[in-house]
């Protein structure tokens, strides 16, 4: 008696499908059902301030370049006004990565065009106080005004020419952005 190899496939598969159907192992599973999850935990969501950053000394010091001896920040007119020479703003001008010195300190400053509150959001890395606290950012006129998260103005800076800001901080510490 010989067989053709689709009638032995054919055969072995007839086998298998009928010992499947009348196997029992998964019939004790029919009546069991999963036995309930615990709840997850209930509790109050509350916001707290996050701890500073981890000082210079605990970090790659590369990542915390210090502002040259010599850094010169151009004064701003006591009343408030643009200096002179200083030239009109726009986002697009503003937004991107810059390198901030506050104080001789030197950080680095993100302003995305991310619309934000009344302007755009910005990002301050490893910046010391009170820049460490930029949440946004916005133009008007010759000015650009880094704010806090509550729209407190933190810094008003103007154009020097070029890729440079300088202006001082609310507490009247100079402050620059290069590019």
């Amino acid at each position: 008696m010989t067989f053709s190899k689709t009638g032995l496939v054919a055969v072995s598969l007839a086998a298998l499908v009928a010992s499947g159907c009348s196997t029992s192992r998964f019939s004790s599973m029919d009546d069991q059902q999963p036995a309930p999850l615990e709840a997850a935990p209930a509790g109050k969501v509350t916001a707290n301030q996050l701890p500073p950053p981890a000082s210079p000394g605990t970090t790659d010091p590369s990542q915390f370049p210090t502002a040259p001896a010599n850094t010169q920040v151009a004064s701003l007119p006591p009343d408030g006004s643009a200096p002179a020479g200083a030239s009109d703003l726009n986002a697009a001008s503003v937004a991107g990565v810059w390198n901030a010195s506050v104080s001789g300190q030197s950080c680095k400053v993100a302003t995305p065009q991310t619309k934000f509150g009344a302007g755009f959001r910005a990002g301050p890395l490893h910046c010391p106080a009170p820049i460490d606290g930029i949440k946004s950012w916005n133009v008007a006129g010759k000015q650009l005004t880094l704010y806090d998260e509550n729209g407190g103005a933190l810094a008003r800076l103007y154009s020097s020419g070029g890729s440079k800001f300088d202006g001082q901080t609310s507490n009247g510490q100079p402050i620059s952005l290069t590019r």
